[in-house]
């Protein structure tokens, strides 16, 4: 069955779109200033990671919690300057500081991505439409690309895999499968420790031996322990054990 959009929106698919992004550019920064950046957890571990302080300090330093669109969880917003610019707090004169670790928002840019998970199909489809912001002039620059080059050159696949597993929280949340707990109750801050705090989380897996309690080889415990970003697929996964009784792990 053929998806449709609304009447703007139209999938790129395999049309190639023209952009660049550069410190010739006229424009350059003025989309690091007034926006709403949402960030997504695989976001919080690069950017904690790349300015060198656990995901604590950056969530109470540079992050702010707002109502998005899942009434059973608060969403994860870049808190900007003080300063009548608003800008990024990352944003130097000469650009952005952390560049290498941009959240997956700035990285897709001038794309936005869509992802149908319908649940019949046993993968999920997704969608790129390019967007034309009046003040960006990265439009007018005579560098083509088609959505797999950009996706390639903004290395993004690890930023999409990584978002499709949060997604797949994100969409179980809405379930509201914590009902009669309320706003904030324990159920919900383990499920935001796990999604945005994963240096919390780190030390709670080990205080509780957490990974004790699953079938998992001594190479994917190693993994879990060192490395951030197993341990939040770990974090999901555990999490749809906790919430639904399902998911990839194995109880011993």
């Amino acid at each position: 069955m053929e998806k449709k959009f609304p009447e703007h929106m139209v999938p790129l698919e395999n049309t190639k779109f023209v952009f660049s992004c550069h410190p010739g550019a006229g424009c350059f920064t003025i989309c690091c200033k007034n926006v709403d950046m949402y960030l997504f957890p695989y976001d919080v571990i690069r950017l904690k990671n790349a300015l060198g302080i656990d995901s604590e300090t950056f969530l109470r330093n540079n992050t702010r919690l707002i109502q998005g669109n899942n009434p059973y969880f608060p969403s994860l917003m870049m808190k900007l300057t003080d300063d009548e610019g608003r800008a990024c707090p990352f944003l130097l004169e000469d650009g952005c500081s952390v560049y290498n670790d941009r959240p997956s928002s700035c990285r897709t840019y001038p794309l936005e991505r869509a992802v149908d998970r319908d649940p019949g199909r046993n993968k999920a489809d997704d969608f790129y439409f390019l967007t034309n912001h009046s003040y960006c002039l990265g439009h007018k620059e005579g560098r083509m690309f088609s959505v797999k080059d950009w996706i390639r050159n903004q290395k993004l696949d690890s930023y999409n895999m990584m978002n499709d597993l949060w997604a797949e929280i994100d969409s179980m949340i809405m379930t509201n499968p914590w009902r009669g707990e309320g706003s904030g109750g324990p159920k919900q801050q383990l499920a935001f420790m796990i999604c945005y705090n994963i240096d919390t989380f780190r030390k709670y897996l080990s205080t509780n031996r957490l990974l004790q309690e699953f079938r998992l080889s001594r190479e994917q415990k190693t993994r879990i322990e060192r490395d951030d970003s197993e341990l939040l697929k770990f974090g999901f996964q555990w999490l749809k054990h906790l919430l639904t009784g399902k998911s990839n792990l194995m109880t011993r």
